[in-house]
């Protein structure tokens, strides 16, 4: 007994919380937990880790890439794609520092296919792809996290598994028009068989890990001749004839396509937001 009470006196014994730090993020304090919130790139460095078997080395995360741009012409414009999107608790650290990066969104463009979104990650443990553009003409969507729309009659981009959903299908019937792109959380839906309207969006997913329940990671609609075509919730931007909208800032929204000459919706950037236990 009297080796195991010295072992214990003389061991070396560590804080039982993680003690880290962080560069271009804005950090508050919830309880027992700091969140930062990343709208661009920066750090996050673990000085050191925990004792505490639950909570001493892992972090919870949430890590959006940037949404595709719409496409668009006289023929057809189909919705960008939503950033991919992964979120969870138990990530597992060390004490060293990650480089934080936040994709930017696919710009927006005139008479011509969309822009793919720009990747988000956590150093080497978590990325997540850009959005896929989408497609004008009969081009078909661009593959990403959430794949773009397609143009007329053209089949929208793949989605990644774990990340995001196909994007829809454009029609090329009565009139024609492009599909919308996909969102975390459902397909881009198919331009309307009549032709005039373009796909909305497909709608993305919440995250309460800010402490308020946000959607991220909608798909931009796609546009007709016709009536606008909504962006799925989560900063996804509306498909229109006259006037397509960007994807949301620091969601990964899919930006709007339009049928038109018109410029497109650029896609909206992306985010990451970590959470860990301090004391």
């Amino acid at each position: 007994m009297t080796g195991i009470i010295s072992a214990f006196i003389g061991g070396s014994y560590g804080a039982p919380f993680m003690n880290a730090t962080t560069s271009g993020a804005t950090e508050t304090t919830s309880g027992n937990y700091k969140i930062a919130v990343f709208n661009g790139t920066g750090s996050f460095t673990v000085n050191s880790v925990g004792t505490d078997v639950t909570d001493g080395s892992v972090v919870e995360y949430l890590v959006v890439a940037g949404g595709g741009s719409g496409g668009g012409n006289s023929t057809s414009g189909a919705g960008g794609g939503a950033g991919g999107r992964k979120a969870n608790t138990g990530l597992s650290i060390t004490a060293i520092s990650y480089t934080v990066t936040v994709g930017s969104g696919g710009t927006s463009v005139i008479n011509s296919i969309g822009n793919i979104g720009n990747s988000s990650s956590i150093g080497s443990l978590i990325s997540c792809t850009g959005g896929g553009y989408g497609g004008n003409a009969s081009v078909v969507g661009g593959n990403g996290g959430s794949g773009g729309g397609g143009g007329a009659a053209a089949n929208g981009g793949t989605g990644i598994s774990g990340e995001g959903f196909n994007g829809g299908v454009g029609k090329n019937a009565k009139d024609t028009a492009g599909g919308g792109g996909g969102g975390a959380s459902a397909n881009g839906q198919q331009a309307s068989n009549s032709g005039y309207v373009g796909g909305p969006g497909g709608n993305g997913l919440t995250s309460s890990i800010t402490g308020s329940s946000v959607y991220y990671a909608g798909g931009g609609g796609g546009s007709g001749s016709s009536s606008p075509a909504a962006g799925g919730l989560g900063g996804g931007g509306t498909g229109s004839f006259t006037a397509p909208t960007n994807g949301a800032a620091n969601t990964g929204g899919g930006g709007g396509g339009t049928k038109s000459s018109n410029s497109t919706g650029s896609g909206g950037s992306g985010i990451v937001v970590i959470k860990w236990r301090f004391q």
